[in-house]
């Protein structure tokens, strides 16, 4: 008996921002989908428009697979995991054994065809899921304040300061083209202009 989807199926349990009072719980199985989908536009922007050469598919699976490690140790809140080295070293340490004993929940043959996804934090595209994980968390304090919620006042500053810096050109086309539309009601969604 092989455990691995198993407990893939239970990062819908983790409920992230788990610090902040959120009018919205979102869980880690939801915020994956999210990163996905934008680590997946991400690389076609930048493939599209910029003359990247990256695998946007591989990045929406990396995505989907990147808080993999959750379902052991829980989503460790930011201020937490960022308070010093020591702290942050020691919680990289314990994700990656984490991702190790998920991995061998998996039959050996399928192993280094999966693991891949899970444990890549090397690669361009894991790159464009890291700003897409920033993009995931700035989406998700505009839907708290547009709703009223000034708890997210602070995080959407630090989320914006972050992506200011991006190094891929796609990050700001994304901002510029598509984060405004995250501020509309369902109403203006769905009109034409």
């Amino acid at each position: 008996m092989y455990k691995f989807y198993a407990f893939l199926n239970r990062m819908r349990y983790i409920n992230r921002w788990s610090l902040m009072r959120s009018y919205f719980n979102e869980n880690v199985a939801e915020h994956s989908h999210c990163v996905a989908i934008i680590a997946h536009s991400l690389c076609i922007i930048q493939n599209k428009l910029f003359g990247g050469d990256l695998d946007a598919d591989r990045a929406a699976v990396i995505a989907l697979y990147h808080e993999t490690s959750e379902v052991i140790t829980g989503d460790l809140p930011t201020p937490i995991k960022y308070f010093n080295n020591s702290i942050t070293n020691a919680y990289k340490a314990l994700e990656s054994e984490a991702e190790k004993k998920i991995i061998r929940q998996l039959p050996p043959e399928l192993r280094e065809e999966l693991s891949c996804y899970i444990t890549d934090k090397t690669s361009d595209e894991y790159k464009v899921v890291k700003y897409a994980d920033k993009l995931a968390a700035y989406i998700k304090c505009i839907e708290e304040i547009e709703a009223g919620n000034p708890e997210f006042s602070a995080a959407i500053i630090s989320q914006e300061q972050a992506l200011a810096t991006a190094e891929m050109p796609c990050v700001k086309y994304f901002l510029d083209n598509f984060i405004k539309a995250f501020y509309l009601t369902l109403d203006k969604l769905q009109s034409e202009e």
